[in-house]
């Protein structure tokens, strides 16, 4: 399992709890708090990307 270094978690209403992670590769992470043994994994570059088009708008249909 590669070295994470896992953020604060970012938790909304209720339990809804998230980490964001990095390893030294430049890897990105996602998981949620107390399952990051299951967590989503792409590049540092792509997590950026991810949390930028969410901040934009563009997940709110999910909402």
């Amino acid at each position: 399992m590669p070295d994470i270094l896992w953020e604060e978690p970012y938790c909304g209403e209720g339990a809804n709890c998230f980490r964001l992670g990095t390893d030294q590769d430049g890897n990105g992470y996602i998981a949620v708090l107390g399952e990051e043994d299951r967590h989503l994994t792409d590049s540092h570059e792509a997590l950026r990307n991810l949390i930028r088009e969410i901040k934009a708008g563009k997940a709110d249909h999910l909402l």
